[in-house]
């Protein structure tokens, strides 16, 4: 049953029927649409009843007034969906959508798992790369040379891929092999700006909150996913006990652990890392779980004390945003920024928007970052980016 367009509405219990998450999926329509698919559940939201606006306020407290005054409207609890970006000035895209449809985790539904739209085996597409692979590796050897007279100790460097199409681009289609692809991921779209959409799969998430519980999941050190079963294998090993990814990672938890303590009673952080998998990439992950002091942090609070953490930036954070600035020939945008989604009791997930591109008119633009400290090789941070390139590519029928 479908809402008026006038009357929002508050997101029903999971539907856990087969195929509930996947007809999610299959009903997104760029636009107006917001689609995230969490480990949790699929959220997809439609329309859009009111808009946080862009002011000299918190943004904390703009989303909080948003979701109270449109709570009085109808009486029931509404969502606010969408994403905010990387720069602490920049425009937050987020809106309260008119109607949500609610259903369980994606890699639940055993509809996931049928074989999803079929690439363009001709795509057309044309490539430009920003900077080229060469450009990018030199920032990242002056970056290194800065680091190795200790004037920082961490930044994560990006690229991006321009490609552009001679037809209209099929963002459902995309988004729906985005999501096959990795199904147990974070798998998004949703309007980043005027006539623009931000979609991609993200394996990280910044931060959840269920009630008093909060749980973060950082991931830094990477690797490349190999197609041969014994050299996969391998490599992940070699993730695991690779100094120069240990410390990266490292250096993010206890960035994390220093920002979230003081909103918890007690917060579990794991002695050493675990691996998590995407079908590109290897990562080093810790889970960190934790019991709120003050029942009204709600998860946008949490997020915005983290954002960005050194996993996507780097430290100390106003020394790497300003080699940031100085080495990257483009704006990040929503790049590295957090999607997701908030309750009007505070709940919420919001991911750390990776592996993602944001599509206007007939262009693509792909983002891929490596976390560079005075151990990094150029060469190896330039495989790193061209290898998480690959999850995009794939959904869009593209190659380097």
């Amino acid at each position: 049953m479908y809402a008026s367009p006038l009357t929002p509405t508050v997101p029903p219990p999971h539907d856990s029927a087969p195929g509930a998450a996947t007809t999610l999926l299959e009903a997104y329509r760029p636009g107006s649409d917001r689609f995230l698919a969490t480990p949790r559940h699929t959220l997809l939201g439609s329309g859009t009843r009111a808009s946080v606006p862009h002011d000299s306020r918190p943004l904390t407290l703009r989303v909080r007034e948003v979701l109270e005054a449109a709570r009085q409207d109808d009486g029931t609890p509404p969502v606010v969906m969408g994403t905010v970006p990387f720069a602490p000035d920049g425009v937050a895209t987020l809106a309260v959508p008119v109607t949500v449809r609610r259903a369980g985790p994606l890699r639940a539904d055993p509809l996931v798992a049928l074989r999803g739209p079929e690439t363009d085996a001709d795509g057309g597409w044309r490539i430009r790369e920003v900077p080229s692979a060469d450009g990018y590796a030199k920032a990242v050897a002056a970056a290194v040379e800065r680091m190795r007279a200790g004037e920082f100790d961490k930044v994560v460097l990006a690229r991006t891929l321009e490609l552009t199409s001679g037809r209209e681009l099929d963002l459902a289609s995309m988004l729906n092999r985005l999501a096959r692809r990795d199904p147990g991921g974070y798998t998004f779209a949703v309007p980043s700006g005027p006539d623009r959409t931000l979609l991609g799969a993200s394996p990280e998430l910044l931060v959840s909150r269920r009630g008093s519980r909060l749980v973060a999941n950082p991931l830094a050190g990477s690797a490349r996913r190999s197609s041969d079963l014994a050299e996969d294998v391998r490599r992940a090993a070699a993730l695991l006990d690779s100094p120069k990814d240990l410390h990266e990672h490292q250096v993010v938890v206890d960035a994390i652990r220093e920002q979230l303590a003081p909103h918890c009673v007690h917060l579990d952080v794991p002695e050493r890392p675990t691996l998590v998998r995407t079908a590109a990439m290897w990562h080093l992950s810790s889970t960190l779980t934790g019991e709120l002091r003050d029942p009204d942090s709600t998860a946008l609070d949490l997020a915005s004390a983290l954002h960005p953490t050194p996993a996507v930036c780097g430290t100390p954070t106003d020394v790497a945003r300003q080699v940031i600035a100085e080495s990257e020939p483009f704006d990040r945008g929503a790049y590295t920024g957090m999607v997701g989604w908030q309750g009007a009791d505070g709940d919420g997930d919001w991911v750390v928007t990776i592996r993602c591109a944001e599509a206007e008119g007939r262009t693509l633009r792909l983002f891929a970052g490596a976390g560079v400290v005075a151990q990094s090789s150029p060469e190896a941070e330039t495989a790193e980016t061209g290898a998480k390139f690959r999850t995009f590519l794939s959904a869009v029928g593209a190659s380097l």
